[in-house]
């Protein structure tokens, strides 16, 4: 789609809902209620409220902001108190200080009182409370429960010297639920829409000195209804209050329209503006008046090469500065294409959240999490479910991200009951819908990032989503609509599913999809782009199945990629009372209804620390994929570069290569790579390698593309891709020769080598005098959040099914310890109890002098319906083993469908840095691939571990069981052991704590395994 309005900018009132003289409805009555419902149960989206208008963050009109410390009352009930707070004589001196922006229940001792006593009675905190879908009152639209939290918030403020008279408008950026606002005495009005704009005409009431803002905010109201956001119900006025000077002529509106003719490459600039004024952008030598147009050459706006171009747009009373970005959005040929191009959406789901202060967020915070995107090769935000701040938008036009901008709505607690009396499909709702898309267009509708308007999320179907979409076409038909609510696509221009597996994306990419009933219908979505609003659920961890994605979207241009859920976990941060920090979740503020951790399902944890999901996908997503060329005698030498960006050439990029031999550098230097067009590739040879005498070893070519210079989102060096080569086949690994005999040692021992047995259960106890736990074999890890998978999830369960049959609390049983004359043989079975099922196995040792060699053999008995959680041996060994080296995937963790990011190398690290410190515990911190491992004490001494083939190493100070059962960070309590987890397999990650479960060639299915490992100790 495409085009310009041609319409004037929307300037005239909504129509209200009758009022009486209280201010309330005047409803039916409803026998057995009220006969006027209070205002905040009232379907209207407010009362006495300016039209919506286009942000601009900065003009030469004066503001004044009202943030810092406002006077606060919290009240249990919306019905406990009277308005006569709002007298500007009122005495609130014993009323308590509460930071604004900000929200009342993350604050001093408002946050610190449970949300309802055990007999439930309410308190006045409105704490903390998540629920995923379900609303946390009675469904009974529009109607509230009695116990709704009510803050009353004073400001006093004078205006500055020089101020002036006339008009002026009171903004409210953003406030949760619903607000009552009277200025100097007099009731300005309310409102609902909690993440949107708000603004009264308030000029003739203000006065130079001890103007008095008196604000009445409810926790719950009728807009609730709307926000059932799967995030933290959190009131309060979190956005900021401002005071804008309107001067005769100041802009009360403007509408930029700046599109691009990727053919000729010229833009066309055209401003709507009311008053009539001129725009000047000097770059481009253009001075307009508003409502003329202009075409020149420009260079475009994407979201790989974001060019704004600075312009000012001026009436009779005011100046605003413009940052003008030409593009064109359309849907054709059946894809999304930007500038004529298809683009590829590498994003993210993004909820406003801080770990301290909720959905109050600073612009360096926001800053923040555009530059780690950038940083990570995300390109493209949905700003689930609801507009962001409009600072946000500005730093995606700055920076470059598509934007899917999301209309602040979402019904989805109705879909319990089957949608019955859901708003968006009553007619009585369509009000409100009609203002929340027009705040939401009116607001950011200059923002070139965005590229999609969404109508909201997860609200079924519906007449007010229809009413919602035909108005958004008329008022900007240049950009595309979103919902993926509604399999029909009848009020979109996408086609956007959630957590569709991968199999279903193949055949929605074939537009070979099952058809819907109606054939015109079927025929229409067929011939749309295919965008997954949400997939990959990055709950605890995981991702799995990322790449197998990546791939589909590459192969079937109709699948033009997705948004992972989510960006952020939305932990709480709190402090134990022996000054511990945890984050809290669900639950964690006594509510009697939450969706416990579920909140906790980002790519980065709640303070912003990238998490190892984050680095797979940025693995995953690289804009350049780096291949091997191999030679006809099987070695590397050339390697083959492509270009994935949808605009951008390579120019910015160089490219480095490292030549190592088992992990030990050998050579490095830079890589001449051609120009490359956006789609194209090149073999381009590698040099000679560097081989030393004696370089027998594994050899290994690295690749590596990074910025050549500063970027406006990183400095010159910093990664964007990368690959990892094999020089040469990788060496046969050679068992080491069995040269020690057993002998039997005093108390019951056996000796074999350096290592000591108990004679009676075949057990390793000591390795060179230095004290062993084990090994054993081990199957149980403590459950990932994909492990549990969601509850609505079809069967089966993997956890659950673990659980039930009895992989947590598995049982050894020694049937035999043999000595050969090299050999010690230990034949164990190890099986749950209550069941038929076990695994046979042997575990035959035999040494050299300073080497113990452990092979097992693992044969099942009976039929297992389940895959094994993991399959090795863990073993306990001293606490002061403090440093873990390795050679093998790292420097971070990966399982076998989240191992993209880890490249083959020598690592180092603390054993206490190996741990991902999810929200909620659970399995983590396995390093993929290894080769061989040393855990050592700060003298060097340790222990030595080399594996055939490959294994997982996982070493941590507490163990599975512990792990298991611990709910936060601080309940895991370092012993003074260490257990390591040596796993010839582990079962994948998957994404089913929402979305599809591990892929078949990631399942850990029970066979027949073979696997060693060589021991030996470091003096």
């Amino acid at each position: 789609m495409t085009g310009t309005s041609q319409h004037a900018p929307h300037l005239t009132s909504y129509p209200q809902p009758p009022r009486t003289a209280d201010g309330t409805d005047s409803a039916p009555h409803h026998p057995g209620r009220p006969r006027n419902p209070p205002y905040y149960e009232d379907r209207s989206p407010g009362s006495g409220v300016l039209p919506p208008r286009a942000w601009y963050p900065r003009s030469d009109a004066a503001r004044l902001p009202l943030h810092g410390r406002w006077r606060f009352r919290l009240s249990a009930s919306a019905t406990a108190v009277d308005e006569s707070f709002a007298r500007p004589d009122f005495d609130d001196a014993q009323w308590q200080e509460l930071r604004v922006p900000g929200h009342w229940a993350l604050q001093g001792r408002f946050a610190s009182e449970g949300s309802y006593e055990g007999n439930g009675t309410a308190q006045p905190s409105g704490a903390p409370a998540y629920t995923n879908t379900a609303y946390p009152f009675p469904v009974d639209p529009p109607r509230v429960p009695d116990e709704n939290p009510t803050g009353d918030h004073r400001q006093v403020f004078d205006l500055p010297d020089g101020w002036g008279e006339g008009p002026a408008v009171l903004h409210f950026a953003g406030v949760e639920s619903c607000a009552r606002v009277w200025l100097n005495g007099q009731e300005l009005g309310h409102f609902k829409g909690s993440r949107l704009p708000h603004e009264f005409e308030v000029g003739a009431l203000l006065r130079p000195r001890g103007n008095v803002l008196a604000v009445r905010v409810h926790q719950w109201s009728s807009g609730s209804y709307l926000e059932d956001q799967d995030q933290w119900w959190l009131p309060g006025i979190f956005r900021e209050v401002a005071v804008h000077r309107r001067p005769e002529g100041s802009v009360a509106d403007h509408f930029v329209h700046a599109g691009f003719d990727h053919v000729t490459g010229h833009g066309t600039l055209r401003v709507e503006c009311a008053p009539a004024g001129r725009v000047a952008v000097p770059a481009l030598g253009l001075d307009l008046a508003t409502g003329e147009s202009a075409t020149v050459p420009v260079r475009p706006w994407t979201a790989e090469q974001p060019h704004l171009y600075d312009g000012e747009l001026v009436t009779s009373g005011e100046r605003i500065p413009l940052r003008i970005g030409f593009r064109t959005v359309r849907v054709e040929d059946g894809l999304l294409k930007v500038n004529g191009r298809r683009i590829l959406l590498r994003g993210v789901n993004r909820h406003e959240f801080h770990p301290r202060y909720g959905r109050t967020l600073d612009p360096e915070t926001m800053r923040r999490d555009l530059l780690l995107m950038k940083q990570h090769n995300i390109n493209a935000v949905r700003t689930s479910h609801y507009p962001p701040h409009p600072a946000f938008l500005d730093l995606c036009d700055e920076l470059g991200l598509w934007v899917v901008d999301e209309c602040d709505l979402e019904t989805h607690g109705f879909g319990g009951q089957g949608w019955r009396d859901n708003p968006v499909d009553d007619p009585r709702w369509e009000p409100a819908l009609l203002d929340r898309a027009r705040r939401m267009v009116e607001r950011d509708k200059n923002h070139p990032s965005i590229v999609l308007w969404s109508l909201g999320n997860e609200c079924g179907t519906g007449r007010g989503l229809s009413a919602m979409a035909a108005w958004m076409r008329e008022r900007d038909p240049s950009r595309p609509l979103h919902y993926e609510g509604d399999p029909s696509c009848a009020d979109t221009d996408v086609y956007s599913r959630m957590y569709a597996d991968h199999a279903e994306v193949e055949r929605i990419g074939q537009r070979a999809e099952a058809p819907l009933s109606d054939p015109g219908l079927d025929a229409r979505r067929r011939q749309l782009p295919f965008i997954l609003c949400e997939y990959a659920h990055a709950m605890g961890n995981g991702p799995g199945g990322l790449s197998e994605y990546q791939r589909l979207f590459e192969r079937y241009e109709r699948c033009q990629g997705g948004f992972v859920w989510e960006w952020i976990d939305h932990g709480l941060r709190q402090q134990t009372p022996d000054d511990e920090v945890f984050h809290a979740y669900g639950g964690d503020f006594g509510e009697e209804l939450h969706d416990g951790n579920f909140v906790c399902d980002g790519l980065v944890f709640p303070d912003r620390v990238p998490s190892p999901g984050l680095l797979e996908f940025k693995k995953v997503v690289e804009p350049v994929r780096i291949e091997t060329e191999t030679d006809e005698d099987g070695t590397a030498g050339a390697v083959r570069i492509t270009n994935l960006y949808d605009f951008a050439g390579l120019g910015h990029l160089g490219f480095r290569w490292i030549y190592e031999v088992d992990g030990e550098l050998r050579g490095h230097g830079r890589l001449e790579v051609p120009s490359l067009a956006p789609g194209e590739s090149a073999v381009v040879r590698l040099p000679t390698p560097p081989v030393e005498p004696g370089d027998d070893g594994e050899a290994l070519w690295t690749v590596r593309a990074v910025l050549d210079e500063d970027s406006a989102w990183a400095a010159a060096g910093h990664e964007v891709a990368w690959g990892q080569l094999p020089a040469a086949p990788r060496p046969a690994v050679t068992p080491p020769a069995a040269t020690a005999a057993p002998r039997r040692g005093e108390g019951n021992v056996i000796v074999l080598g350096p290592g000591t047995f108990d004679a009676g259960t075949g057990v390793l106890a000591y390795l060179d005098g230095v004290r062993i736990g084990g090994p054993r074999l081990d199957v149980w890890r403590a459950p990932t959040d994909n492990d549990e998978a969601a509850p609505w999830q079809p069967g089966p369960r993997p956890a659950t099914e673990w659980r039930r049959i009895g992989l947590h609390r598995m049982r050894h049983r020694v049937d035999a310890v043999e000595t050969g004359p090299d050999t010690v043989v230990v034949r164990s079975r190890v099986a749950p109890a209550g069941a038929p099922l076990a695994l046979r196995t042997v575990y035959r040792w035999t040494a050299q002098r300073d080497l113990l060699r452990l092979e097992l053999s693992v044969d099942p008995e009976g039929d297992w319906p389940v895959p094994l959680p993991r399959l090795g041996v863990r073993m306990r060994v001293c606490g002061s083993l403090g440093l873990a080296k390795w050679f093998g995937g790292g420097p971070g963790e990966g399982y076998p469908d989240t191992r993209a990011a880890a490249r083959v190398g020598r690592w180092s690290m603390p054993v206490d840095a190996l741990q991902t410190p999810h929200v909620r515990p659970q399995e983590n911190g396995a390093r993929p691939g290894v080769r061989w491992a040393e855990l050592t004490r700060t003298d060097g001494s340790g222990l030595r571990i080399e594996g055939d083939p490959d294994f997982f190493l996982t070493a941590r100070r507490w163990s599975a069981e512990e792990l298991t059962a611990a709910r936060h960070t601080t309940d895991l309590r370092p012993g003074d052991g260490l257990w390591l987890h040596l796993d010839h397999a582990q079962h994948g990650i998957g994404s089913q704590s929402c979305g599809p479960g591990v892929l078949p060639q990631h399942r850990l299915e029970v066979a027949p395994a073979r696997f060693s490992f060589v021991f030996s100790s470091l003096r």
